[in-house]
């Protein structure tokens, strides 16, 4: 499967953030949106970063209090994490195991096309384990095979 395959299930498009808006800001976002990961974005053609829960939970450990007013482009990370939408989802994967990040952010050419987070690889995975089972208990049955 193709991660633009994924992208299709899932839906395109990410939820961005103003590099200004501050990190408790952004943590409540991620609360009323159920989710974790944004990109940090001063229009919606370029990207400056991302920004994770991950990304907040280090800020605090390294600034204590004072990083719930951080600003967005002071916690986020530069050095993102990409790949394609014709990249096969191993890639991402491979992406998420060497990057050691739980979100990839998906391009189509030179556009942001969504987030791949491991969520979605799971519930891939998981969908494909259960289809394997059924086609193999069909067969063992001689369900469905004529």
């Amino acid at each position: 499967m193709f991660v633009g395959d994924i992208m299709k299930n899932k839906g395109v498009g990410v939820i961005t953030v103003a590099p200004d808006q501050t990190m408790v800001e952004v943590l409540r976002l991620f609360r009323s949106n159920n989710i974790g990961f944004v990109v940090v974005s001063q229009s919606n053609d370029e990207y400056l970063g991302t920004l994770s829960e991950r990304d907040c939970c280090n800020a605090v450990a390294e600034y204590g209090a004072e990083a719930a007013m951080m600003r967005a482009a002071d916690v986020m990370n530069r050095s993102v994490a990409t790949c394609s939408t014709r990249d096969l989802l191993p890639v991402a994967m491979g992406i998420m195991t060497n990057r050691r990040t739980r979100h990839v952010l998906v391009m189509d050419g030179g556009d942001v096309a969504g987030v791949v987070s491991i969520g979605d690889v799971v519930k891939h995975r998981l969908e494909e384990a259960q289809r394997t089972e059924q086609d193999l208990q069909d067969y063992i049955c001689g369900t469905r095979y004529h």
